[in-house]
């Protein structure tokens, strides 16, 4: 059995222990209500599943997955901002950075994959917005299309860059990519059982009421620890690098989906959609990574590669 097969055993031991937390906690509270939580361990076994057939497939497909996500996500996003009629053609030339950005991957050209989006798609969109003329509104929605791009692709596109790190194997890359996933989605669980269980003062309470102080320190603490174990198994990371990026996890998921419940609150919306149940859109559930996944993988990325 590979490191990878190992890993992954370990992940789905994991879902079953929590699976069986659950059902515990419903038997011993029953009064209290678990429905949200029970909702998103099952999303999180469809996710896990998904996840795990992409990274034991050839990198070509796997990295064909997540411009697939991508898509999805984006899809999803303009769904949700408002967009101008005259826009067709640069929402159609968003879709097209899809599969340019992913080769960009593919290939390996870092170089350009760092730049195409922030740089050249930046400056072309307003630049083909605007041969049409329609001035009214035309910051909002440049800037709307703008966040969609970065978060949906460019972002969430660091966790396919994992993969093809110079000097990595398949596995080696799949397994950073499940390290980072993982503890993302461990800290999105670790943080709302802390604040359900012992969450008095609250962050954010504007932008995301359930968010409290005990929920933040005691998901970054728990990824923490967890990274710590995890680490020197499935990355090059010492234990001590592994604590500091599971803390950066931790930190990062947190700034991701409180930044995103902003978003929706603005635009209006309690979910971005209804595809995961529990969790509602894939946007959703990607609001933690589109924050982690850049920062760790330029943790990574500095201090191995």
């Amino acid at each position: 059995m590979t490191r990878l097969h190992l890993s992954l055993a370990v992940v789905f031991s994991l879902l079953i222990v929590a699976t069986l937390i659950n059902l515990l906690l419903i038997w011993l509270k029953p009064q209290k209500d678990w429905r949200e939580l029970t909702l998103r361990i099952r999303t999180w076994w469809a996710i896990i599943i998904l996840f795990s057939l992409a990274l034991v497939s050839p990198r070509w497909l796997a990295i064909t997955f997540f411009a697939l996500v991508s898509f999805i996500a984006l899809k999803e996003y303009l769904t949700l901002v408002s967009s101008r009629a005259t826009d067709r053609m640069p929402l159609l030339w968003m879709f097209l950075a899809i599969p340019i950005n992913y080769w960009l991957v593919g290939i390996g050209w870092y170089g350009m994959f760092i730049v195409f989006i922030p740089v050249y798609a930046f400056l072309f969109l307003p630049a083909r917005m605007v041969l049409t003329g329609n001035t009214q509104g035309f910051l909002r929605s440049a800037s709307q299309l703008h966040w969609g791009l970065m978060t949906t692709v460019f972002a969430f596109g660091h966790v396919a860059c994992l993969l093809v790190l110079p000097g990595n194997d398949a596995h080696t890359g799949a397994l950073l990519v499940l390290f980072l996933v993982g503890l993302t989605e461990f800290n999105d669980i670790a943080q709302y059982l802390w604040g359900k269980s012992l969450g008095r003062i609250k962050v954010t309470p504007s932008v995301s009421p359930n968010k409290t102080l005990a929920g933040l320190i005691g998901g970054i603490a728990s990824t923490a620890l967890a990274a710590l174990f995890l680490g020197p198994l499935l990355t090059p990371m010492s234990w001590g690098m592994a604590l500091i990026a599971g803390a950066i996890i931790g930190i990062t998921g947190f700034c991701g989906d409180v930044v995103m419940s902003a978003v929706k609150r603005d635009l209006g919306v309690k979910d971005s959609g209804t595809l995961l149940p529990g969790h509602g859109g894939i946007l959703d559930r990607l609001d933690s990574l589109i924050f982690t996944a850049p920062v760790f993988f330029h943790f990574i990325r500095y201090f191995y590669y």
